[in-house]
């Protein structure tokens, strides 16, 4: 019989990305007490995320993930979750109506405080300190009493983290998402000229929209209208924080992460007999698994059966980060060992990843042909091996940053000093988000024309 998993197995495990806290009794402190408040999520929703998501893997919805690159403790306003979520929404309007089908829609936020980082360390003026972890750990300032991991921030965190979801219920449940104020912000983008190529689109929306007020469905009559089910997601980095929040759900009497309604494990943070894979594989939450250049059909093969051994619909997501003009040489091979193992998945693409440059003005960015190229590369593959290209993973923000080079917008390398404002990495802005929403919505709407065709 197979040993019974507990919630502190990791610690066992070898463990990379994660800070040495100096004060281990303060740590401990810090964890007793996250370990009596309540779940920021609870198995309930967890489980009707693992449903939609079941559908995304058969080809019946659409996987919307986007948010913030790290959450921040300075930038922490009402504004900035209302701006994000509402983009949000015009992103998943659009790409509903063409994929003609649900889009599930799960946040980067809520919890999306951890960073993995390249190296231990960083050198500015010839002074070498730890990196900056994100704000659950330490702080972004270039001291050495500021790189200090401070278990603390764990409480920040949460805190923060619940009442960002309390706000997005609130916005979810409370007419904010009324689909007619959603499209109305949406035509507000499609007025400029640059957008004009978007305007058809938004149109056809409107003309949809018009008829199905016109033969009695509406917002007035209907709660579906006004309302949708959104759920949060962020890498289960700091598994001292994830540990302390995890719960038995009453029901089932299984574990389930409290931190968040999906967790991922990052490209760096991925092996099969390491701290994330162990802590991951037994919670009942969908899981996400980032699938770099690196990643073997062999690990995959294994990771598959560690962190999905029911084979469950909706259980496990791989989120493909390759950089475009690199897709070619790696996904089909993972696609191929997800086919030999005849295994449940949903494949997302995640364009921002793998295309990060250091542009000629010094700062980091990501050029937004790039991103799209990406994710052109990654539905075309898909189409050609007749695999299900399920869903996007954006790193991006409803403020008006320069982050991102390119875009309806045109954001240059000289525009990048204006508004960057993130702590880690480039983000798109609003308009460059609600434009690749298009963009990969014509996408899907050729790619149903292409297979109503093929099906005649």
């Amino acid at each position: 019989m197979a040993r019974v998993w507990k919630k502190s197995d990791w610690r066992a495990k070898p463990r990379v990305q994660m800070p040495d806290y100096i004060d281990s009794e303060a740590l401990a402190k810090v964890e007793a007490q996250l370990g009596q408040y309540p779940p920021l999520v609870f198995a309930g929703e967890a489980r009707r995320l693992k449903a939609a998501l079941g559908d995304v893997s058969r080809g019946n919805a659409f996987l919307l993930q986007g948010g913030d690159c790290a959450e921040s403790f300075a930038e922490f306003s009402a504004d900035t979750i209302r701006d994000t979520f509402k983009v949000m929404l015009q992103m998943a309007m659009v790409l509903t109506y063409g994929a003609k089908v649900p889009v599930v829609k799960v946040g980067r936020l809520a919890g999306q405080f951890a960073k993995p980082r390249s190296a231990p360390t960083e050198v500015k003026d010839g002074v070498e300190l730890p990196s900056y972890r994100g704000d659950i750990i330490n702080e972004l300032d270039f001291t050495p009493e500021s790189r200090i991991p401070d278990p603390q921030k764990m409480l920040q965190a949460y805190t923060q983290a619940a009442a960002t979801l309390n706000l997005v219920r609130a916005f979810s449940q409370g007419g904010f998402a009324d689909v007619h104020k959603v499209h109305a912000w949406t035509l507000g983008f499609t007025q400029g000229d640059k957008a004009e190529r978007y305007r058809d689109l938004a149109d056809r929306i409107s003309d949809t929209l018009d008829f199905m007020r016109a033969a009695g469905v509406d917002s007035d009559r209907s709660h579906t209208l006004q309302t949708v089910d959104f759920y949060t997601s962020h890498e289960a980095l700091l598994l001292e924080y994830e540990e302390a929040l995890c719960r038995i759900d009453s029901t089932s009497g299984l574990p389930v992460a409290g931190s968040g309604h999906m967790i991922w494990i990052g490209d760096r943070t991925r092996q099969p007999d390491g701290a994330h894979v162990e802590f991951a594989r037994g919670v009942q939450n969908p899981i996400g698994l980032k699938c770099g250049p690196t990643t073997t059909a062999d690990d995959l093969k294994v990771l598959m059966s560690k962190l999905n051994p029911e084979n469950e619909a909706g259980r496990l997501t791989l989120i493909a980060r390759f950089g475009a003009g690199s897709v070619g040489d790696h996904l089909p091979r993972l696609i191929k060992a997800v086919q030999d193992e005849g295994a449940n998945v949903v494949w997302s693409c995640d364009p921002m990843h793998g295309n990060t440059i250091k542009s000629s003005s010094g700062y980091k960015t990501r050029p937004f042909d790039s991103v799209l190229r990406e994710v052109q590369e990654f539905f075309a593959i898909h189409n050609a091996e007749g695999t299900i290209p399920g869903g996007v993973h954006f790193e991006m923000t409803g403020k008006d940053v320069t982050e991102c080079t390119g875009g309806v917008r045109a954001v240059t390398d000289e525009d990048l000093s204006d508004r960057y404002h993130t702590a880690c990495d480039p983000r798109l802005n609003a308009s460059q988000a609600l434009e690749l929403a298009f963009l990969i919505a014509e996408e899907l709407s050729s790619n149903r024309k292409d297979a109503q065709a093929a099906a005649v």
